[in-house]
């Protein structure tokens, strides 16, 4: 969820705040690391799915396809298992208590990139679920060895143009400024022009320069925010796509690389209301907010941008509701983390995290993951970002 003590297991390699990017670095090769890897997560796969006896076969058979090929191919159920424990090990997100709920569509066997958008925009209407957001992960074919994967340039599945002008004003999201920048240089014509038009898919395969795919708009679900005092609210003419299907990161199972693998889960209201809305480098809507509640913007002891952050994520939450759309709010998000935290000691795994993630963008010490620490050491499987295709 698009949204900051060493492991007794077997099988998850802590690599303290950095995971290793090179495959060969301090004289191993490449075939010995990838089969390191491998043994360490197919370990951990036997043990936490109490199939012990079946370990040493798969080994065996590892070994021997590693030594061949240089790589292996997971099973589904490796596969599936590898997803859920990489959303299990994402320092970043307050949401994994869900961990074991996400759905696996496995689509290793695409070769087009049309077959890759239509899977695509079947992600995102199996994910909608009809407003009940059903967190999915959709993995495509892995890298092969020594070669680029597949890239989807967008990071999310879903974004907003973001139009630079000649004053240096953005209209749309200044987030997604240079990617749409590249997108018009891969000849994309642009859109309406209006604040919220959606970026076409750029999808590229190794070897080959990107295409771009428009997403049809029935795939693309939208709440208006409205408010349930303010009348005029509605009129501001905001939206916000329903699934956040994070679509950039490359996905690490086993010493095996999938580079496109789209996963969601379901929003925190404060990702839209104060940092997709709010952020002054963002859509900046703070300003307008405090203009129309007619408060004091002078001075900064008046609060206004409190008072303006708070409505703004009222709004949020109130809209997703209205429209049954399932989105979660700062303060239960960070008690499911909580419970995520007993059921990880529990069963006596690491209890990793990242501060400044998981603390949310308001009212964070009101909230109980604000009041400790956590070791944000990093574990396989896991996410990890990637560079910009367009640089």
């Amino acid at each position: 969820m698009p949204a900051r003590s060493g492991c007794p297991f077997l099988g998850q390699q802590s690599f303290g705040d950095h995971a290793p990017e090179a495959r060969d670095r301090d004289g191993i090769g490449r075939e010995d690391s990838t089969w390191a890897e491998a043994r360490a997560y197919l370990q951990l796969y036997h043990h936490e799915k109490q199939i012990p006896d079946r370990l040493a076969d798969r080994l065996e058979a590892v070994r021997r396809e590693i030594e061949r090929t240089g790589t292996y191919w997971q099973t589904v159920g490796e596969l599936a298992h590898g997803a859920r424990v990489a959303w299990r090990n994402s320092n970043r997100c307050i949401g994994r208590l869900y961990w074991e709920s996400l759905q696996l569509r496995d689509m290793r066997h695409l070769a087009t990139e049309e077959e890759i958008f239509v899977s695509c925009v079947e992600h995102l209407r199996v994910a909608y679920n009809s407003g009940k957001i059903r967190p999915t992960i959709t993995i495509f074919p892995p890298a092969v060895p020594g070669r680029a994967g597949i890239r989807i340039w967008n990071p999310q599945l879903i974004r907003y143009a973001g139009y630079r002008q000649a004053d240096g004003s953005v209209i749309g999201d200044p987030l997604n400024s240079a990617l749409t920048d590249a997108l018009r240089a891969l000849g994309w014509r642009g859109g309406a022009g209006t604040p919220f038009d959606v970026l076409p898919l750029a999808i590229q395969l190794p070897g080959k320069s990107p295409r771009l795919f428009e997403l049809p708009r029935d795939a693309v679900v939208e709440v208006p925010p409205v408010h349930p005092v303010f009348d005029w609210f509605a009129a501001l003419g905001l939206k916000w796509h329903a699934v956040p299907a994070l679509s950039g990161m490359r996905l690490e199972i086993g010493g095996v690389n999938y580079t496109a693998a789209p996963f969601n889960g379901w929003y925190m209201g404060t990702e839209i209301g104060a940092r997709d809305f709010g952020d002054a480098s963002r859509y900046n809507l703070l300003p307008v907010l405090a203009k129309k509640m007619g408060l004091d913007t002078r001075s900064g002891r008046s609060l206004w941008i409190d008072r303006a952050l708070l409505e703004l994520n009222v709004a949020v939450n109130y809209s997703f509701a209205m429209a049954k759309v399932t989105l979660i709010d700062h303060h239960t998000a960070a008690q499911h983390f909580m419970r995520h935290i007993e059921r990880e000691a529990k069963a006596e795994r690491a209890i990793t995290g990242q501060w400044s993630w998981l603390v949310p963008p308001m009212s964070g010490s009101t909230t109980p993951v604000f009041h400790r620490e956590y070791k944000n050491a990093i574990f396989k499987p896991n996410f990890f970002d990637q560079k910009e295709p367009w640089k």
